[in-house]
């Protein structure tokens, strides 16, 4: 009789594993997007394309755009200063480079015109989570967004 209800128990108990597996690898799927593993993007186009990051502080509203065209990238910061309302905003120009791995450095050594000593460089991961292109900066983990979805979500 326990041998009976041994193999009843372990046969419940493997097809409630198999019945889970189905979720369990909903799950790892989409951590695996969250964080860019496995991902072939490489037949993305991301030319002539625009992301937008957005960071609210205390004192101050910053928005940063990347917009790529070809192997060259402009990078804006544009600063709103909540206490005088007041706008400013720093113009960057440089090239731009796509590997294999989705991985795209970003090198702006121009800001308006004039070259700098110290160009702005930002290394990103491409990834894709919800059909929504992002680039995620692999130092800070900030998550740029693909303009196009955002114009999509407001329609």
């Amino acid at each position: 009789m326990k041998k009976f209800l041994i193999g009843i128990l372990v046969l419940g108990a493997t097809f409630s594993l198999k019945a889970q597996y189905g979720s369990l690898n909903d799950i790892l799927t989409r951590l695996e997007e969250r964080k860019g593993i496995n991902q072939n993007l490489e037949s993305v186009n991301i030319d002539n394309k625009k992301f937008v990051f957005i960071k609210d502080e205390a004192d101050h509203t910053e928005r940063d755009f990347i917009v790529i065209k070809g192997n060259k990238a402009t990078y804006v910061e544009v600063f709103d200063d909540k206490a005088t309302g007041q706008t400013s905003s720093n113009v960057f120009s440089g090239d731009i480079m796509r590997n294999k791995n989705n991985i795209v450095s970003l090198r702006a050594d121009m800001l308006e015109n004039k070259k700098v000593p110290i160009p702005v460089t930002k290394t990103l991961l491409l990834t894709r989570q919800d059909n929504i292109l992002y680039l995620i900066d692999i130092n800070t983990k900030a998550r740029w967004i693909d303009e196009e979805s955002i114009s999509k979500k407001q329609k």
